[in-house]
């Protein structure tokens, strides 16, 4: 495994680091839409408690 050391002391590329995190980010909105199929009243909930944050907030 000498090449994920290698790749420990090196700085990583900005490249690489926005691709993982675009990864990354893909992945969660996944996982948020799947758990929002499957449990379709906490998500509704979820986004009410949101929707109140929202309208309470002072700017």
């Amino acid at each position: 495994m000498p090449d994920e050391h290698d790749r420990a002391r090196q700085p990583e590329s900005d490249t690489e680091r926005r691709r993982r995190r675009a990864q990354f980010l893909r992945e969660l909105h996944e996982a948020k839409a799947l758990r929002d199929r499957v449990q379709p009243r906490r998500a509704r909930a979820a986004r009410m408690r949101q929707a109140m944050r929202m309208r309470t907030f002072r700017w």
